[in-house]
C-alpha cells in the first residue's frame, strides 16, 4: 500500500494471448467457453497403481528440444504479435516489462535431465525471444501465482517505471506433479465436478495467458483491473482454513482495493477446484460477502486446474466474457448441491449482463489471490495506488 502515481484513465488490459484445453485465442476459446464445451479434458493413463483421471492438454505443437512451457508461452504470445510489432514503435524495449506466474516451470525437463528448475524461466523467455528490455520476474506461489502477478504490473506503470507490461501466466503437464497430487488423492478419476455433492476431486490442466497492459487514457474503452486482493490463510501446508477465513479476506480487500461494495460485482468465478474441503469453504467464503445473489461459476471443467497459469487463464475468461458484456463463463460441471452453493449458477446460454466479475485462485501453504476486472475503470482515490 502506499502512494504513487494517479492515473485517471485506470489501467487496461488491453489485448489477450492464451492457450488452454479450451483451444487457442480469445475467438475459439470464448465460442468453446459459452457452449460449456469439456472436450479438451482428455483421459490421462498410467499413473502410478495403474490408476487413470483426465488431463486439459493444450493443441499446440511442442517441438523437439524447447521446454513446454516455452511451448505454451509462445503460442500465447505470438496471438499478441500485431499488438507487440505496433508497440515497439512508439514504447522503447526497456520501458516494457513482464510479470509471469507459473508453478511448474521447467520441471518436465527437470524430471527427465537431473537439471535444475527455473522458475524464473517464463519470463526470461519474454525477454530472449519477445523483445522485454524492461524489468521481468516470475511470481510462483502455486496455484495464486499468476494472479498475483497483476499488482507487480500495476505498480510497474503506476510507479512510471514502464509504459506497459505483459502479464499473465503459464504452466505446462509434467508427470511429477500429477503423480504428486494422485499421491495426495486428490486427482478425481473422471472429469471434476466442482460444487457437486459428490465430487471427489481435481482435474487438471495446463495453459498460458498473457495480456498487454497499459495505463488508460481518461475515455478509453476496454477491460480495466479494478483491484487485487491478497492473504494468507497460514492454516496448513496443503489444506485450506475450513471456515475460508483467508478466502473471504482475499475478496473484501479486492473490492476495498476496486472502492467497490460486493453488490457491485455481477459475477464471481469460483477457485472452484472440485475438492470437498475447497468447494466447501470457498462457499461459505463467498456467501459471507456477497450473499446468495451473486452468480458464481468454476471454469476448470473446461480447462483443468492450470496450476500456477490458473489466475490468468480464468481471469481471460472473465475478460472475455466482459468484452462480450452479456453471457457469463457457464458452470459445465455435475448438478450443483444446493446445501453448499445456493446462489445462482450461469448455465449454457445464459445472456445476461456483465460489466464485473471477480476471480478468485487460492494455493497451497493459504496463498490467496483475488482480481477485480470491468469495463469502466473506477475513479481514482488521492493518495491510494496498490
Amino acid at each position: 500500500m502506499g502512494g504513487g502515481l494517479i492515473v485517471g484513465g485506470g489501467f487496461v488490459l488491453e489485448s489477450l494471448g492464451m492457450v488452454s484445453a479450451l483451444g487457442a485465442g480469445v475467438e475459439e476459446t470464448g465460442r468453446r467457453m459459452f457452449l460449456g464445451d469439456t472436450s479438451g479434458m482428455k483421459p490421462l493413463q498410467g499413473l502410478a497403481g495403474g490408476d487413470s483421471t483426465v488431463f486439459g492438454f493444450a493443441d499446440v505443437p511442442f517441438p523437439p528440444g524447447v521446454a513446454r512451457v516455452d511451448a505454451l508461452l509462445d503460442a500465447a504470445m505470438s496471438q499478441l504479435a500485431p499488438e507487440l510489432g505496433s508497440l515497439r514503435g512508439e514504447v522503447p524495449p526497456e520501458r516494457i516489462g513482464a510479470v509471469i506466474g507459473t508453478s511448474n516451470s521447467t520441471m518436465e525437463e527437470f524430471t527427465d535431465s537431473s537439471d535444475r528448475i527455473d522458475m524464473a524461466h517464463p519470463a526470461e523467455r519474454l525477454k530472449e525471444k519477445w523483445g522485454v528490455g524492461g524489468p521481468a520476474w516470475a511470481v510462483s506461489t502455486a496455484c495464486s501465482s499468476s494472479a498475483k502477478v497483476f499488482a507487480s504490473a500495476r505498480r510497474l506503470l503506476a510507479d512510471g517505471i514502464c509504459d506497459a507490461v505483459l502479464v499473465g501466466g503459464a504452466d505446462a503437464y509434467t508427470r511429477t506433479v500429477v503423480e504428486g497430487f494422485h499421491a495426495l488423492e486428490a486427482l478425481s478419476p473422471a472429469l471434476a465436478r466442482p460444487l457437486a455433492a459428490d465430487r471427489d476431486g481435481i482435474s487438471l490442466g495446463e495453459g498460458a495467458a498473457v495480456f498487454l497492459m497499459r495505463r488508460a487514457a481518461p475515455g478509453t474503452d476496454g477491460v480495466f483491473l479494478l483491484g487485487v486482493g491478497e492473504s494468507s490463510d497460514a492454516y496448513h501446508l496443503t489444506a485450506p482454513d475450513p471456515e475460508g477465513r483467508g478466502a473471504e479476506a482475499s475478496m473484501r480487500a479486492a473490492l476495498a482495493d476496486a472502492g467497490m461494495e460486493p453488490s457491485e460485482i455481477d459475477y464471481v468465478n469460483l477457485h472452484g477446484t472440485g475438492t470437498t474441503y475447497n468447494d466447501s469453504m470457498e462457499c461459505a467464503a463467498v456467501r459471507r460477502v456477497f450473499g446468495d445473489g451473486t452468480p458464481c461459476s468454476s471454469t476448470k471443467p473446461m480447462t483443468g486446474h492450470c496450476l500456477g497459469a490458473a489466475g490468468a487463464v480464468e481471469a481471460a475468461l472473465c475478460w472475455i466474457a466482459l468484452r462480450r458484456g452479456r453471457g457469463m463463463p457457464p458452470h459445465a460441471a455435475a448438478p450443483v448441491d444446493g446445501a453448499i452453493a445456493p446462489f445462482p449458477v450461469p448455465a449454457v446460454g445464459d445472456a445476461s449482463p456483465v460489466r464485473t466479475a471477480l476471480s478468485n485462485s487460492f494455493a497451497f501453504g493459504g496463498s490467496n489471490a483475488t482480481v477485480v476486472l470491468g469495463r469502466a475503470p473506477r475513479p481514482p482515490r488521492a493518495g491510494f495506488l496498490v
